[in-house]
């Protein structure tokens, strides 16, 4: 009788216990940001880094908070020079987890979740960052320093936040030399002014009573000459509307506008949902997996950054042989002739968007091959799921690595890697898991010094016929160790980037204005997940604002 008590009760227990995980992970994510510190360090060499604190405290009843969303002013930034901790204790990062609006990156919480009623600190610093400064409108002698630090989305925050925001600018100029800009609604009028033990001037604004799902723009001017010329990003075109406007815009009359009616709210929205180019019918389910899609093809499904998909489809016109890279900066390509059979439309008609010599028509060529690539995509997948389809080429991704990693001989790990290249670009992680894959030697591929114009192969050893048709990158005065390829296959996205297409941002708005155009405004403007998000980046005086992170 006894033994059956027991039993029962130990039953009884048990199934509590799973109805309250299950009711727990259930439950809404609902927390105060009791504090917030954030440094902003604007570097001598005109990147930026960040310091970020926050003190979580976790309502009762609510989702444990095992993921905080970081978002970043833009996408270069150095993953390898993320940390963070909770309460001292490190903490990893990843891109691959993050949820929040724009580019960015979560900070896995791990064994240090704070469960509901919980309260700890959450720290993240970020390295480096660059495209940050632009041109200041007021002297051209400036530099612009704007920034907007992550929030969390309203539905989410509870409270108020002691919140402090300390800019540290380059080191040794003199204390009157830089301008702080107008602060935002809540904060003094003017910053507290300092200097730091580097002998950077300092400004410190502070609200004891923010709020941590507002957008906040602080914003600051110093002589470009403490600066390189090449960091400060070009000037963006004289917008349509006075500077005073968009100035209000930016710094906190952002809702008047918007619910005025202003023209200025569908390039908001626009930025907002910059990254969602492919139109809303790809969107509507249908059944069964679309197979037969390229990589390339499935980045546009799963909206991949336009960048990203570019430097993919350069790859392949290269292994390809259809082209050669003849200079870096600026990209200039030679084109084969004849193309070579079997290549796809999208490569056909990047090779010739490659043959106008003109940057300005080239730039409108790429733009059209992106859009008719994008709307062919959306066409492929009528009736079809996008989720199971999207699930498909992930496993595909996945395995790929997967066959890489285990491969037990450099030989054998190179040919992996060569073979499935666009497949694992797919992957959310890839900076980080090339650099984690190729720490060792590495063969190189047959087309890479049609890619790397300055790559010149060792001549290979007597008698040929003993050595292998891929030479090891570490046995010759001209070869690359592992580590300095991986970190030119991941930079290698950034490059055209910049040397391409400009700004990936603007490019992609460009793109999703005629793929996805923003419906009409509505009321209320509407928010998402992440509260907001990056709705300044041509419309001030130089932005670098973070589009918000996701809380959970």
């Amino acid at each position: 009788m006894l033994k059956r008590i027991l039993i029962s009760l130990f039953v009884f227990i048990l199934a509590f216990a799973v109805t309250a995980s299950a009711s727990a992970q259930d439950a809404p994510y609902y927390f105060q940001v009791e504090k917030q510190v954030v440094n902003v360090f604007w570097n001598s060499d005109g990147s930026m880094s960040l310091d970020y604190k926050w003190t979580f405290v976790n309502q009762s009843g609510s989702h444990v908070i095992d993921f905080v969303d970081v978002g970043m002013p833009n996408y270069n930034f150095d993953m390898n020079t993320v940390k963070a901790d909770v309460d001292g204790v490190p903490v990893d990062v990843s891109k691959g987890d993050y949820q929040g609006g724009g580019s960015g990156f979560a900070v896995v919480m791990g064994n240090r979740s704070i469960p509901d009623s919980g309260k700890a600190t959450v720290h993240v610093y970020i390295g480096k960052i660059t495209g940050v400064l632009y041109p200041d409108d007021e002297d051209e002698a400036y530099a612009s320093a704007v920034f907007a630090p992550t929030y969390f989305g309203s539905e989410y925050v509870t409270g108020s936040t002691d919140f402090t925001m300390i800019y540290h600018l380059p080191p040794n100029m003199k204390s009157d030399e830089p301008r702080w800009h107008t602060a935002p609604s809540g904060f003094p009028s003017e910053p507290t002014a300092d200097y730091d033990d580097q002998n950077r001037v300092t400004y410190t604004w502070h609200s004891p009573a923010a709020s941590a799902s507002t957008y906040y723009l602080f914003g600051s001017s110093f002589p470009r000459s403490y600066v390189p010329a090449e960091s400060i990003m070009t000037k963006p075109s004289k917008p349509l509307i006075s500077s005073d406007a968009l100035s209000s815009i930016c710094c906190g009359g952002f809702f008047v506008f918007m619910f005025g009616g202003m023209p200025i709210i569908s390039a908001i929205q626009g930025k907002r949902r910059k990254m969602q180019y492919l139109p809303p019918k790809v969107s509507i389910e249908g059944h069964g997996i679309k197979r037969g899609l390229t990589a390339v093809e499935s980045a546009i499904l799963m909206e991949q950054p336009l960048d990203k998909v570019l430097t993919m489809i350069l790859f392949g016109v290269v292994k390809k042989d259809a082209a050669k890279v003849v200079t870096r900066d600026p990209l200039k390509l030679e084109i084969a002739s004849p193309l070579p059979e079997k290549l796809h439309e999208y490569e056909k008609d990047f090779l010739a968007a490659f043959k106008e010599l003109d940057a300005p028509k080239r730039s409108r060529a790429i733009q059209d091959m992106m859009v008719k690539f994008v709307k062919s995509v959306s066409e492929k997948m009528k009736g079809f799921s996008r989720k199971e389809t999207i699930d498909y080429y992930k496993s595909i991704m996945e395995r790929a690595w997967q066959q890489i990693e285990a491969a037990d001989t450099p030989e054998v790990k190179s040919q992996k890697y060569e073979e499935a290249l666009e497949w694992t670009m797919l992957d959310k992680d890839y900076d980080d898991r090339t650099r984690r894959t190729f720490s060792g030697p590495i063969f190189m591929p047959h087309w890479w010094g049609s890619y790397d114009p300055t790559y010149r192969p060792a001549p290979p050893p007597s008698p040929p016929s003993s050595f292998p048709t891929n030479r090891p990158i570490s046995t010759s005065s001209n070869s690359l160790p592992g580590a300095d390829f991986a970190a030119q296959m991941v930079t290698g996205v950034q490059t055209f980037s910049q040397k391409t297409i400009g700004n990936v941002n603007t490019f992609t708005e460009k793109i999703t204005g005629k793929t996805n155009p923003p419906p009409p405004p509505s009321r209320s403007g509407g928010s998402g997940r992440s509260g907001g998000g990056c709705a300044c980046a041509c419309a001030c005086a130089g932005c670098a604002c973070a589009c918000a992170g996701g809380g959970r």
